[in-house]
């Protein structure tokens, strides 16, 4: 190996992947032992070919060869390769190569046991590993086992025959070009799982396409296909997962009885296997080359599209809702980040909440997958139903147009060795619409108290006895037909919301109260709070509802009422939405709760305050219907941005509206709450008015007449 082109031509890959637009993420380092090493990896784009030693190099600081297909060393393409250390499969020095830098360990070796790239991502064939090639099926290759079990082997018997046999020994050394029996102690070789996975997967023209278009006549169907795939990737932006498994140290096969006895066979065969342990050696590399295949595959890092892909092939029906395909792959993800022993890798998109596939999409995830299933014709819409066409769908991909015309069913192909996942898909595709509607509401139901259980556990200062007032509840309805969120205000808890809940639950509608993370437990954990994370429990709260009742109204309490709207800004299909005594801006609310702007100096100055006390400022004695004594100052800058951001959506929200403010609120400028009614753009809204000195008028003298009023706008939807 030329190690100052290595090292430049080294230099100059990392210059370009730091030019593309390639997220890469490394898992498992820990997992890469001190020795010689063969990195075996799973092979999808000639981009790993070039990419891969940069990192390896980078993780291990030891120079890295690699076996690369020989129809790549043409042209230019062989100066690149052999400056990066790949040597061609026909190379007739390839084995020596290896063996020299497996026995000293100078130099790391990376294989690609499927042997070519696997375009379809096909490595399954009636439960074995095949893989699909341009020229069928084939095994994978033992070759990277061979290799180790070859030079573990060589290692033990050079060392063992030193003493007896010298000259045979050095003249093997000298043939792997090693100075020193002394460069063979303590170098046992291993072999290393390595898996990547790339999302999205996508294949468009782009500059690099166009430009080879131009600059070369009749480009083949395998380089355009690969030029379009590999250039979006590169181009556009694709996160590539880099997982290391477990290291197979490879002298534990090498335990035999038989082997033992022929360390000492004669040396004249010289890099040969003796013949007595060809057939030995062969089964015990089809045993490692399956151990390490499977390591391979199950380090998979799942991800959205392979979800909704996986589901689309194995739901047993033609026609779906959207709606469905989304709580299958929403129940997916949650069983999954709900089973960390499952030893399924997920995509960081996948272990955050998911709820966001129920409410909005408003990560594209689910978009994006439908734009690919569209455009690639695997299935149509028919208004809010998706219609799969079988025949698109399972067609026999061609080897250089998968990536290109079935792009579903190679994300899907690569998730079908992980069993587990695939009984999970397969159970859940087969439910009944109505159990996997239950399911979601059953897991989102459980997940919420669990939270509000943990954070009431590691938080919590007030009486034990709050755990019961404190944490978010459902109240049944008679019928299905409206169901309620209902949200209550900033340092408050869901206790607050009860009565106006029973009240609805009497008159035949489900209610479901939220807890807004940082609330029902300790002004300490309010002060971490992002309003964003509030908004998580009302998305939650409307996920319960909505899969439980036909229209869903979503309405709050002060704060509650903004957090409600907010979300009634970004789902169009919410039947109603309303507020009582909402504010517009900070300054329309009481000093007694919120500090105005005369005195926002003194907040900026707590907020960067070294002591505990500074964090809060503390609340009037007697405001009432707080369950906090103590605002946090950070929970006060909250507010204050999610009344920035909703300001500018008001204008956005359609739906029918309810706003109700008390003549003489104490805490929240009626005027406020006019300029809020003022900026929707709902056409259908009403503002009412109720005479009350009180803040919170769901509890005062008037509140059977707040009831009424709420009961009757749900009604008249």
């Amino acid at each position: 190996m030329n190690r100052s082109a290595y090292f430049t031509a080294g230099l100059a890959i990392k210059t370009l992947s730091s030019l593309s637009k390639a997220d890469i993420v490394v898992y498992g380092q820990e997992n890469i032992p001190k020795g010689p090493i063969i990195f075996v990896v799973n092979h999808f784009t000639r981009i790993e070919t070039l990419l891969l030693p940069c990192f390896v190099y980078n993780l291990t600081a030891k120079p890295v060869g690699s076996l690369a297909d020989a129809g790549l060393f043409k042209g230019g393409l062989q100066k690149i390769f052999d400056m990066v250390g790949a040597i061609s499969t026909r190379d007739p020095q390839r084995d020596q190569l290896i063996l020299h830098g497996l026995l000293t360990g100078e130099t790391d070796w990376i294989i690609y046991p499927e042997g070519n790239m696997v375009k379809t991502k096909k490595t399954i064939t009636k439960g074995e590993f095949m893989v699909s090639s341009t020229h069928g099926e084939h095994r994978p290759h033992t070759g990277a086992a061979s290799l180790a079990l070859r030079a573990e082997l060589l290692r033990r018997r050079l060392l063992m025959q030193m003493q007896t046999s010298p000259t045979e020994v050095l003249k093997i050394l000298a043939e792997l070009s090693i100075d020193s029996i002394e460069a063979l102690q303590g170098k046992s070789a291993f072999i290393v799982p390595v898996n990547l996975t790339y999302y999205p997967i996508r294949a468009r023209e782009n500059i690099a396409s166009t430009l080879a278009a131009k600059l070369v006549r009749d480009l083949s169907e395998r380089a355009v296909e690969e030029i379009m795939t590999e250039g979006t990737m590169l181009l556009s932006g694709v996160d590539l997962d880099i997982r290391f498994g477990k290291s197979i140290r490879v002298d534990s096969y090498l335990q035999e009885a038989e082997i033992q006895r022929e360390l000492t066979a004669p040396l004249s065969q010289g890099l040969e296997t003796p013949a007595g342990l060809e057939d030995l050696l062969r089964g015990q590399a089809r045993v490692i080359m399956e151990r390490y295949m499977e390591d391979i595959y199950n380090m998979t890092t799942v991800n959205h599209e392979h979800l909704f892909a996986s589901f689309l092939r194995l739901y047993p029906r033609k026609r779906m809702r959207e709606s469905d395909l989304k709580r299958r792959v929403f129940l997916a993800a949650t069983r999954l980040s709900n089973r960390q022993e499952s030893g399924i890798n997920l995509h960081k998109s996948l272990r955050n909440d998911q709820v966001n596939l129920l409410i909005d999409d408003r990560f594209g995830k689910y978009r994006n997958f439908l734009d690919l299933a569209m455009e690639t014709g695997i299935i149509r819409q028919e208004r809010n139903r998706l219609v799969k066409e079988h025949g698109n769908l399972s067609a026999l991909i061609s080897f250089h147009r998968g990536r290109i015309d079935n792009p579903v069913e190679v994300i899907a192909n690569e998730v079908e060795p992980l069993r587990r996942l695939q009984r999970l898909i397969f159970s859940l595709a087969w439910q009944p619409d109505f159990l996997i509607k239950a399911f979601v509401v059953h897991s989102l139901l459980r997940r919420e108290t669990q939270r509000f259980q943990q954070d009431f556990a590691a938080h919590a200062v007030q009486d034990k006895s709050a755990l019961k007032t404190s944490q978010p509840f459902l109240l049944h309805g008679s019928t299905r037909k409206f169901g309620v969120v209902l949200v209550h205000s900033y340092l408050a808890s869901p206790d607050q919301m009860r009565q106006l809940a029973a009240s609805l639950a009497r008159r035949g509608i489900w209610v479901y109260v939220p807890r807004l993370a940082g609330h029902g437990t300790s002004p300490e954990d309010l002060a971490d709070r992002t309003y964003e994370e509030w908004l998580q429990s009302v998305e939650a709260g409307y996920a319960i509802i909505s899969n439980i009742c036909e229209k869903v109204v979503l309405g709050g309490l002060s704060v509650g009422g903004l957090l409600a709207f907010e979300l009634a800004s970004r789902i169009p299909k919410l039947s109603g939405v309303f507020a009582i005594c909402p504010p517009y801006s900070l300054r329309d609310f009481s000093i007694k709760i919120m500090p105005n702007v005369d005195v926002w100096n003194r907040i900026l100055t707590k907020i960067k305050g070294n002591t505990p006390e500074d964090r809060f400022l503390d609340l009037a004695p007697d405001t009432s219907g707080m369950y906090y004594t103590r605002n946090p100052v950070f929970g006060v800058t909250e507010v204050n941005r999610l009344l920035h951001t909703l300001r500018g959506k008001l204008g956005r929200i359609h739906q029918p509206a309810l706003i109700l403010q008390a003549s003489d609120n104490p805490v929240v400028d009626r005027q406020g709450s006019r300029q809020f009614f003022d900026k929707l753009g709902s056409k259908k809204k009403y503002y009412c008015q109720v005479e009350s000195p009180e803040h919170i008028i769901i509890h005062c003298e008037k509140a059977g007449r707040v009831h009424r009023m709420v009961v009757n706008f749900i009604r008249d939807l």
